[in-house]
């Protein structure tokens, strides 16, 4: 085989998994990242515990990812989440599945697990110029910018894994999207993924209970019924079990369609028992003291009751306990991008082959967050920037196969 030279533009999880994987066929492989290291929201994310990927029965892990279950599917099949353990192990991380599924490195950081990786690069002879940053297309190539100057290069072919548009000031800021649309190359707008959304809180909710845990619940929205707990913050609620709404939500406020987060504050209880414990309370007792004896509810979760109450809701059992069984929080509108998670939006499939080659662009590939799908947090979504990243990969050297050179931009 005849050695290319291939150019990976973005030094995040798929871009170094494309990487590993094309330097171990033999190519001499570069990888251009823009900022002073590589992997910054690897690294960041990793910082409270690296959720690599999620242990559930892989029937269920290839459904969590919408519209685009079926285009992740080849990929995915290609690198199970079995497969990231025995990857992270011969790397020497093990891994250990914690008690909601997920899959956690022994020593839950991300950095260990980094510097092994990356020193497998190197010896397997990647190139990673940090500080070099794609500027677009040039005369017929890639157009780099580093502290020493701009440079025009001419890889045999390349990839472009620069991520969606949350946590840009790690590096993932969206640049890129002009210049592909400038070569034909449809890119869908970018929307907040596992978000927090602004609520309409009183004051005194707001300043006595801003970050503050809601635990031990459910939450029902189109997107099912999920157990798990949320964050009231200044603005509004955020956390894991907001996240796992979070496109739901989004998708009816961008229909101009009313949103609310229905919150079961007592998913152990039934409707009809707490009716029944609430009637057996003194009537001249707070309402506090009620709900804590009669609801088993009391700080937090007896503050949104308060919060969301109709007129006559707090003096009527029945209503109190439907209110606390189904509690509805509207909200107004997802937080910002850059506070979120994760993105949706990007490079449109249409526009991608079944190598995950950009049609528009002979000899050009695209991985990870910067094409348009989406995942839940919990290894959803770092499972499927490697396995992107090694669709790619194995794209290229397919393509490669065939003495094809890009055609000049």
């Amino acid at each position: 085989m005849v050695k290319k030279d291939i150019a990976v533009l973005g030094g995040g999880p798929s871009g170094l998994m494309a990487a590993e994987l094309l330097a171990a066929k033999g190519h001499a492989v570069t990888v251009y990242e823009a900022m002073p290291t590589v992997a910054r929201k690897f690294l960041l994310a990793g910082k409270s515990g690296l959720n690599i990927t999620h242990s559930e029965d892989y029937h269920d892990f290839v459904s969590r990812f919408g519209h685009s279950n079926s285009r992740l599917r080849d990929a995915l099949d290609a690198f199970t989440p079995s497969d990231i353990r025995v990857w992270a192990a011969a790397l020497g991380t093990e891994t250990f599945i914690g008690s909601s599924g997920r899959v956690f490195p022994n020593a839950m950081k991300a950095s260990p697990l980094l510097r092994a990786w990356l020193r497998r690069l190197g010896s397997e002879g990647v190139r990673i110029l940090k500080r070099h940053r794609w500027m677009g297309f040039s005369d017929g190539g890639y157009l780099i910018a580093s502290p020493e100057g701009t440079q025009i290069v001419r890889p045999d072919a390349a990839l472009i894994a620069l991520g969606g548009m949350s946590w840009p000031r790690l590096g993932s800021d969206g640049a890129w999207v002009p210049w592909l649309r400038g070569q034909a190359v449809a890119v869908n707008e970018f929307r907040a993924a596992n978000c927090g959304f602004d609520v309409d809180w009183s004051d005194v909710l707001r300043q006595r209970f801003s970050g503050a845990p809601v635990k031990s619940i459910t939450a029902t929205s189109q997107a099912g019924t999920f157990p798990g707990e949320f964050v009231i913050s200044q603005h509004g609620i955020e956390g894991s079990l907001v996240y796992a709404h979070a496109a739901a939500l989004r998708d009816r406020l961008s229909r101009s369609e009313p949103a609310s987060l229905v919150v079961d504050l007592m998913p152990g209880r039934s409707r009809d028992r707490i009716a029944r414990d609430l009637m057996r309370q003194d009537p001249k007792a707070s309402l506090s003291n009620r709900l804590r004896k009669g609801a088993g509810i009391d700080g937090i979760k007896t503050a949104l009751v308060h919060e969301f109450a109709a007129s006559g809701d707090l003096n009527d059992a029945d209503r109190l306990a439907r209110l606390i069984k189904a509690l509805h929080v509207p909200v107004l509108r997802p937080r910002p991008i850059a506070e979120a998670i994760s993105s949706a939006g990007g490079v449109d499939w249409a526009g991608i082959d079944h190598n995950y080659m950009l049609r528009a662009l002979p000899g050009l590939f695209v991985a990870g967050e910067m094409i348009d799908w989406e995942a839940p947090t919990g290894g959803y979504l770092l499972t499927a920037c490697f396995a992107t990243g090694r669709a790619a990969a194995r794209g290229i050297t397919e393509w490669l196969a065939l003495s094809h050179r890009p055609d000049a931009f």
